[in-house]
């Protein structure tokens, strides 16, 4: 029973874990490397991340600069950039590659927004289907008199408390990323 809780736990955990990696992904008018977490550059036939190819920096607060480690891969990175659908065209002068975040306007914002209460919602649904998952395992060890109705109460009980706690801490990080997307 304890065990069937901590999974349920960290399932959830592992919910709000994927909606931060989400949240970072998303540009809010200033650079962020992590904004090239998911661009891969087709490395001697291997899709690599840019990460691991070069040294990616913030010179200013809306600049990106990417230092290839390997000088053949420039090309290689600046076309997986462009076609990436991060939005931004990258300018290279041979030897690093620069970013340069536009500012973002009124309406991208707005849109940027959306995206955020559609992301924390979803990472909402997940974690309300690890808590039918867990109820429906508690009602089936009940079912096989594995504990008694006590029990059962109790773990619907703890298991609700925990959505509840995880639903808001969803809520938190969507207020705070749409906070920095609207201010930045």
């Amino acid at each position: 029973m304890k065990e069937q809780l901590n999974i349920v736990k960290e399932k959830m955990q592992k919910s709000i874990n994927a909606l931060g990696k989400e949240f970072s992904s998303i540009r809010a008018g200033r650079a962020n490397p992590a904004i090239l977490d998911k661009v891969t550059a087709d490395y001697y036939g291997t899709p690599t991340p840019i990460s691991q190819m070069a040294t990616v920096s913030v010179s200013e607060a809306r600049i990106l600069v990417i230092q290839p480690w390997d000088r053949s891969a420039l090309k290689l990175i600046e076309k997986a950039i462009q076609t990436s659908d991060i939005g931004i065209n990258p300018s290279s002068d041979g030897t690093v590659i620069r970013l340069a975040f536009p500012q973002l306007t009124e309406e991208r914002r707005k849109e940027l927004c959306k995206s955020v209460k559609k992301i924390g919602e979803e990472t909402k649904v997940a974690i309300r289907g690890a808590r039918r998952d867990a109820m429906e395992k508690f009602k089936a060890m009940k079912k096989n008199s594995e504990i008694t109705e006590d029990d059962l109460k109790d773990c619907e009980k703890k298991v609700q408390d925990l959505t509840d706690k995880f639903c808001a801490e969803a809520d938190k990080a969507v207020a705070e990323k749409e906070k920095e997307i609207m201010t930045v």
